[in-house]
């Protein structure tokens, strides 16, 4: 699971329209104008969708998924319903979808309470459930990928949301924790590439490179780390050239910071873009296993360590091959780098899930 709110700022979140919004209490809340939303920089394609939310009376409230970002987010992506008021689209439904079904025709929701919500997108299979009650089974294959959001309608109509966290799904192993079938090393260099007895990908000393024999542009990637020493350096790279030493972007890989501040990274801090976003917080230590989960569509990128956003990145450079000076947009392997000779990583759970082509073709 990651966090797509941290509780405490709009970090990986954008505006669209006449709303403002604030952080307040732990949650999410406009707080002023109306007819606008909230949505996350961050693209998802297939997923498990958690959160909570509170509404005063009367108020209209969506919450989008696999949108556009723009002004129609209900027409451009899905728009689960939260309004009792509605019989044509009462709470629950996924908008001028499928209505949804609650238990006995009676609503199972409350207002001025806290309201649970679990939202599944699977394909074309939509779920929705209310309270632990499945409101929504159905099938809609009008929206594959996009940005997840919150809508406000009504002006001083209380509506808040927390507890935001979505879990990708569809992720496959690229590797099998046995032998590196499907992984390739670049020759010439000095890391040492092995699988451990536990199953687990580790590379010594260095500098050297293992890649993917696949490629990939858009994609969820998910996997564990661990650092065997102290402040060791390494990364994972993406939307490089096949065969080519340490080509494309890179997630950084260094549990430092200054002093006690874990929010100054050192050398751009583990889940920092490197070279373009220092991560915004050193999340995980040293010699204890954390999961990344990098997530990178057309010109965006994000990383979550432990569950938590700490880069948030739209490369904004002209186009071309070279990622270190251009914004790439082209496929590449996954690679892992040895940095020098105190390198002592290991790598397991490595699982990966592409983005399906939007209906233009980007």
């Amino acid at each position: 699971w990651i966090l797509l709110f941290d509780g405490e700022s709009l970090f990986g979140w954008e505006t669209h329209g006449n709303c403002t919004w604030k952080v307040a209490d732990g949650a999410l809340m406009c707080d002023k104008g109306t007819d606008g939303w909230l949505g996350t920089k961050t693209e998802f394609t297939d997923f498990i969708l958690k959160l909570q939310y509170r509404i005063a009376f009367s108020n209209n409230y969506g919450q989008l998924f696999r949108a556009d970002k723009g002004p129609q987010p209900w027409v451009t992506g899905y728009e689960m319903q939260i309004w009792d008021e509605d019989t044509n689209n009462p709470t629950g439904s996924i908008y001028n979808v499928v209505k949804a079904k609650h238990p006995g025709g009676k609503l199972v929701t409350a207002v001025e309470k806290w309201q649970d919500v679990e939202i599944v997108a699977d394909g074309e299979h939509l779920t929705a459930t209310l309270n632990g009650h499945k409101v929504v089974d159905a099938k809609d294959s009008r929206h594959h990928r996009g940005v997840i959001g919150v809508q406000y309608h009504y002006a001083d109509m209380k509506m808040e949301i927390r507890n935001v966290r979505v879990k990708p799904l569809g992720l496959k192993s690229i590797f099998n924790g046995k032998d590196l079938t499907g992984w390739s090393i670049i020759p010439g260099r000095k890391s040492v590439f092995t699988v451990t007895p536990e199953g687990w990908l580790n590379i010594k000393n260095g500098n050297g490179q293992i890649e993917t024999n696949d490629v990939w542009d858009d994609f969820v990637l998910q996997l564990d780390i661990i650092s065997n020493g102290t402040h060791l350096n390494s990364g994972v790279f993406f939307r490089g050239d096949k065969g080519q030493f340490w080509s494309g972007y890179e997630s950084q890989i260094r549990n430092q910071w200054e002093g006690n501040d874990r929010t100054k990274p050192v050398d751009f801090g583990t889940g920092g873009v490197y070279g373009l976003q220092p991560a915004r917080k050193v999340v995980p230590s040293d010699r204890e296993w954390f999961t990344k989960t990098i997530v990178a569509h057309g010109n965006h990128m994000a990383v979550w360590v432990n569950g938590y956003q700490v880069s948030d990145f739209t490369d904004i450079r002209p186009r071309g091959k070279d990622a270190r000076r251009n914004c790439r947009l082209e496929a590449g392997p996954i690679s892992l780098q040895g940095h020098d000779p105190t390198t002592d990583l290991s790598f397991r759970n490595i699982r990966i899930a592409s983005y399906p082509k939007r209906m233009d073709g980007k």
